[in-house]
């Protein structure tokens, strides 16, 4: 594995000069602040960077690992033994059309770069007059990341504000092609998107109305977080809901509410979140997201699936 990944460095460096590090500490890109290194990490800054990529990728075929916000990451402490990828530069961009602009989607559409942050999107857009995507302020993750959870919060899905999405595969060519929501196979916290496939760039639908109304709407989903939502080393939600039900009120109801193993704790204000303190590692978040699935089915017979992407761990 070493000589391969020497191999990829290289081939890497040759193709997208000053793009390509070693050994990167991932811990500052999640948001649970743990985990070890990445092998290989490729920054990418523009479309045209990503036939080269994908002819790499392609060659060697190193596992993959996307790196948006890192908001629901847990790496390894000992690491990713892969290829991370970051998308940077053009793909932090964003476009907002007012209504009646011809163009690549509907009237007033709002275009993003796969690497914007949801809550810039959120609050530009209501900046600018437009509704529909407030509650991605909510939401500390990327538009990349959000069309492949199909991400959602306050009553909405990325689903019903998605035009179209801009993929690419590294897999293959590197082409980027525009897929919508029924040929992503958008479902509940999930997508068809593939392994080696990352979303570029989104066109979004919205609606023109009050800046200050959009505005209000925004502080209101803040103000809602912050009442209700832990701060503090966490990757939000941990385990997507079952259906009919909450996995945060199943895990509640299971006592589990301020249970800890070793510096990772249930936390006290809202179950479905699994707080970092100081001196935890990300094998004692993996061993308490393990020990709650298993006494949620105990407890009530309801096997939760967790949201959080565990990487680099031991099956």
């Amino acid at each position: 594995m070493t000589v391969q990944l020497d191999d990829l460095f290289a081939e890497l460096d040759a193709r997208l000069p000053g793009a390509v590090t070693r050994h990167v500490p991932l811990a500052g890109l999640t948001t649970y602040k743990l985990g070890g290194p990445v092998a290989v990490l490729v920054r990418v800054h523009s479309e045209g960077d990503l036939p080269a990529l994908a002819a790499v990728v392609t060659q060697h075929r190193p596992p993959l690992l996307f790196v948006g916000r890192g908001s629901n990451l847990l790496i390894a402490d000992a690491g990713f033994a892969g290829l991370g990828v970051v998308l940077e530069g053009a793909f932090e961009e964003l476009t907002i059309a007012p209504d009646g602009t011809p163009g690549d989607g509907p009237d007033g559409w709002v275009a993003a770069g796969g690497a914007v942050p949801l809550p810039v999107l959120a609050r530009r857009a209501a900046a600018a007059g437009r509704t529909g995507l407030e509650f991605y302020v909510g939401i500390p993750g990327s538009v990349g990341g959000a069309v492949r959870m199909n991400a959602g919060g306050h009553g909405r899905e990325t689903t019903e504000v998605l035009v179209h999405a801009r993929v690419a595969d590294l897999g293959g060519s590197g082409e980027v092609v525009e897929r919508d929501p029924e040929a992503l196979g958008l479902g509940y916290r999930h997508s068809d998107l593939g392994p080696t496939e990352v979303v570029v760039g989104a066109v979004f639908r919205s609606e023109a109305d009050d800046v200050a109304a959009c505005e209000a709407r925004v502080a209101e989903i803040v103000r809602w977080r912050r009442e209700h939502q832990p701060g503090g080393a966490n990757a939000g939600s941990v385990f997507a809901n079952p259906d009919g039900d909450s996995a945060g009120r199943l895990i509640d109801a299971a006592g589990l509410k301020g249970f800890r193993v070793g510096g990772a704790v249930v936390s006290d204000k809202h179950a479905n979140f699994i707080q970092a303190d100081a001196g935890a590692t990300a094998a004692d978040v993996r061993a308490l997201v393990l020990e709650v699935q298993r006494r949620v089915r105990e407890d009530s017979g309801v096997e939760l699936r967790p949201e959080l992407r565990m990487i680099g761990f031991e099956a």
